[in-house]
């Protein structure tokens, strides 16, 4: 589809949609009943013998996936959640015979190309052939974590002029301070303790040996999760695969050399070749279509509740980027989910997904306290851990019954700084001066053109200790550790999900799926008992235009819906705009740009 088509149906689709939300009160019902019908008019069955497409070119989402626009446009949600849920149900599945996937460089993160990893390998232990084939493995550019996610397929296809960027690995920081020293900048603040190295950031030229050292550790983890990875993914050993990664990068022919890849060819051989293996008849199906198509068991009456925290923590409701999917875990939206699961009489056990670098010292905390009462209200509490959750995303995670990290999740960092710029000496380079009245010296404390006086920067520091003390309790009462082996472990330091679970911070190696699995078994209740079901419920565009059934509908939750529908209104509007279709939408829907407030606990 060119840019000017897509251009054309977003603007066709935001006039339908005011005209939807002029008409609402007469003819909702109506409306609900016609798309209901489409769906069900257009949705095919799915083939006797198929052999899945799976795009994975581009980052999978956390979340439930998909937004308005993508359901507006058609297209199904391309979760992570929703990925893996389709690809267990394929690997029992006897219509299909196999599937090949699209790769690229990047498989979105560590923890997430390891929770893929897991969703292949045990779709091909149930005999079907899983082949993977990109393009190239980077271009002229890195392309290890794509290289390692798709070692766990049968086979690897390569487009002939690709390369396999596989290469070492890397962290690569930037360092503030020289910049802040010339526009004259003074970064005042402090931390606990020296691994807290987000703070180095504004204070240091280089890496602080405690910074470096944490990071070195890290990266040599990681790296030793791709060696093994790849080692029994392609059957050779792992001193082999580190010759690879010290050797590389490599271009086609050399990569089919080494036995890096199988084949070399382009999209339409692999597929030929896939259709081949398939046997006769066989078609193609991609899985967002064979998620729609399949029957999925709906399980017991008994549920399994899943709330997602994703994003930095922040205070309020969450919030999702219409246009680049970031999210924010708000913890107002959290909270209330995890006390709606904690109540519902029907759930058994909760899975709460964190991936998140951390935030709001304040969020975390009524995270935290929410995830408490649902445990001592009987319901096993499990953390599935995603690529990040670190800092504010362990603390909300350390009331939990038992916590489930992959081996590449990057958690820990149980610390924080805190602190202000004192921008008056740059101020007073473009000749702006500052002059002041306040009723009391504290009035000064939070003020960016005054530095911190005797008692403001003792404030700063119990406030710091105070923070770090609670969370060191958090984790010490939730981990069963004394202070001294909290101490041991926090001080700010960053730990991959394996060395985690070596120092006590994580119980069980695994993903989503094997969270899911752990929260039934510590529920006492089987699959067939059980349904996964998201809290708060993911409600599409239709549904949301229609009032559909609010779970809270106080007027605060309200405002938020509509400010939330307004934000893709305009976004989608906005998109018409760019590709030169109706301007006038862009400015009627104009609105002020609504921030997050945050701070406190920071990575």
């Amino acid at each position: 589809m060119t840019a000017s088509s897509v251009g054309a149906r977003v603007w066709e689709l935001a006039k339908k949609t005011f005209t939807v939300l002029g008409a609402i009160t007469f003819f909702g019902g109506g409306l609900a009943l016609i798309v209901f019908s489409l769906t069900c008019l257009t949705r095919e069955g799915v083939p006797p013998k198929t052999v899945l497409e799976v795009r994975l070119e581009a980052p999978l989402a956390e979340g439930s996936g998909g937004d308005g626009l993508a359901e507006l446009l058609g297209e199904a949600p391309r979760s992570l959640r929703a990925t893996i849920d389709a690809l267990d149900r394929a690997r029992d599945d006897d219509r299909v015979a196999g599937m090949v996937a699209y790769l690229d460089a990047s498989a979105g993160g560590m923890a997430r190309a390891q929770d893929l990893r897991d969703a292949v390998l045990r779709f091909r232990e149930s005999g079907k052939f899983a082949i993977a084939y990109a393009e190239t493995f980077g271009e002229m550019g890195p392309g290890t974590q794509g290289y390692y996610l798709a070692s766990a397929f049968d086979e690897v296809w390569m487009q002939p002029t690709g390369q396999v960027g596989l290469v070492g690995l890397m962290s690569s920081s930037m360092f503030y301070k020289g910049t802040f020293e010339k526009l004259d900048v003074e970064v005042l603040g402090d931390r606990r303790r020296e691994y807290k190295n987000a703070f180095d950031t504004y204070t240091q030229r280089r890496y602080t040996p405690a910074h470096e050292e944490a990071v070195s550790v890290l990266l040599d983890d990681l790296l030793s999760q791709i060696h093994e990875g790849i080692a029994q993914g392609r059957g050779v050993p792992a001193q082999s695969v580190a010759t690879w990664i010290e050797e590389g990068p490599y271009l086609g022919s050399a990569a089919h050399a080494h036995g890096i890849v199988d084949h070399l060819g382009y999209r339409d051989e692999v597929v030929a070749a896939a259709k081949e293996r398939a046997g006769e008849g066989a078609e193609l199906l991609f899985l967002e279509r064979y998620a729609e198509r399949s029957e999925s068991s709906s399980g017991g009456a008994k549920k399994v509740a899943l709330v997602y925290g994703v994003g930095a923590v922040t205070r309020g409701p969450s919030s999702t980027d219409p246009l680049s999917g970031s999210q924010s875990m708000g913890s107002d939206t959290v909270a209330a989910a995890l006390a709606a699961a904690a109540a519902d009489e029907d759930v058994v056990a909760i899975v709460f997904r964190v991936d998140s670098p951390g935030g709001s010292a304040i969020a975390s905390d009524t995270i935290w306290r929410e995830a408490v009462r649902a445990r001592e209200a009987g319901k096993p509490v499990i953390v599935s851990m995603g690529n990040v959750a670190a800092s504010g995303g362990y603390y909300v995670a350390a009331g939990a019954t038992k916590i489930v990290a992959q081996p590449g999740t990057i958690t820990g960092s149980i610390g924080v700084f805190a602190g202000k710029p004192n921008l008056r000496k740059l101020w007073n380079k473009v000749g702006v001066s500052f002059d002041s009245v306040a009723t009391s010296s504290n009035a000064y404390a939070f003020s960016t053109v005054h530095g911190y006086d005797e008692a403001g920067w003792q404030s700063l520091q119990a406030s710091l200790d105070q923070i770090y003390a609670d969370f060191k309790s958090r984790v010490a009462e939730g981990r069963g550790l004394t202070d001294a082996q909290v101490e041991a472990v926090a001080k700010g330091r960053v730990w991959s999900g394996v060395r985690a679970q070596e120092l006590g911070l994580v119980d069980e190696l695994g993903g989503l799926y094997d969270a899911v699995e752990l929260a039934r078994a510590e529920a006492g209740v089987s699959r067939d008992e059980s349904s996964l079901v998201v809290y708060p419920p993911s409600k599409g565009i239709i549904e949301k235009l229609l009032g559909g059934d609010d779970r809270d509908n106080s007027e605060s939750v309200r405002a938020e819906q509509v400010r939330t529908d307004l934000t893709r209104l305009r976004a989608w509007a906005k998109a018409a705009e760019a590709a030169g279709f109706g301007p006038s939408a862009a400015e009627a829907l104009r609105m002020p740009s609504l921030s997050a407030d945050g701070g406190g606990l920071m990575p």
